[in-house]
Order: C-alpha cells, then sequence, then structure tokens
C-alpha cells in the first residue's frame, strides 16, 4: 500500500505537515512538474485528514532545522519521534526527549501560517508559474 492510498483510506490517520518556506522557493528543475507538485498539495489540504502549514522565513532559525521530524502516537498511546537528516535517520523512544521534539515542533507551529493562509500561499504560487509557462498551442 502506497503512502498516498493509506491518507485516502476508510480509516485513514490524522497527517500534519508543516513545511518551511524555502521549500516553496526550490522549484522542481521542470516549472510543469513543479506545479503539478503544487496543485496535488492543495488536493491534500482539502481532505479533512490533513493539514498542511507553511513555516514562514520570518519565523527565524530553529532548533528543528536540517531535517525533518515525525512523531507518530502508537496504539498503546505512547508517542515516537523519528528525526531524519540527509545522510542519517533516529528513531526517539525516550518519553522525555520526544516530549521535548514535540514543544520544539508546537512553538514553531505557533508561528506557522494557518491552513488557509497557506493554501492561499500555494494557490498565489500557482498562478505565477502558470504565468510563466509557455502558452499551449490552440
Amino acid at each position: 500500500m502506497s503512502r498516498q492510498s493509506i491518507l485516502e483510506s476508510e480509516d485513514a490517520p490524522y497527517f500534519r505537515a508543516m513545511l518551511d518556506e524555502a521549500v516553496f522557493h526550490r522549484a522542481a528543475s521542470q516549472p510543469a512538474v513543479w506545479l503539478e507538485q503544487l496543485e496535488a498539495l492543495l488536493e491534500w489540504q482539502k481532505r479533512p485528514n490533513v493539514t498542511l502549514q507553511l513555516l514562514p522565513f520570518s519565523a527565524g532559525l530553529h532548533d528543528l532545522m536540517g531535517g525533518s521530524l515525525t512523531v507518530l502516537w502508537l496504539a498503546n498511546g505512547k508517542a515516537v519521534a523519528y528525526l531524519e537528516g540527509s545522510k542519517s535517520g533516529e528513531l526517539v523512544e525516550d518519553s522525555g526527549r520526544v516530549e521535548e521534539l514535540r514543544l520544539s515542533y508546537d512553538l514553531q507551529r505557533d508561528k506557522a501560517l494557518s491552513p488557509k493562509q497557506t493554501t492561499e500561499f500555494i494557490q498565489q504560487l500557482v498562478k505565477e508559474i502558470r504565468s510563466c509557462l509557455p502558452a499551449e498551442p490552440t
């Protein structure tokens, strides 16, 4: 089962992602591919179990830069975290450390754009990219 199909299933988990503004300024090598990726984010944002938020540059430097953080709540109620960098990953099971990472995440989420503002940001970017694409032959 692909990751996307998990989020589309009847018993889909709730998924929240906070994306750094930098990812929206590092375009795919082909504008059409970049446009497709952004439009896919807009479609995902419509799902009731998916929330996307953009962390703007104005949020400043923070301790979660340089990689990604995934926090999972297991069936037994325990939370674990997975930190992933460009060359390594680390599963964090220590509850104290997981709580520190959750706090760091929450502090950054407080600085993020709302889901609605994030959608508007992506829509504006899509509009700008479309204006730069060559016109389709008629």
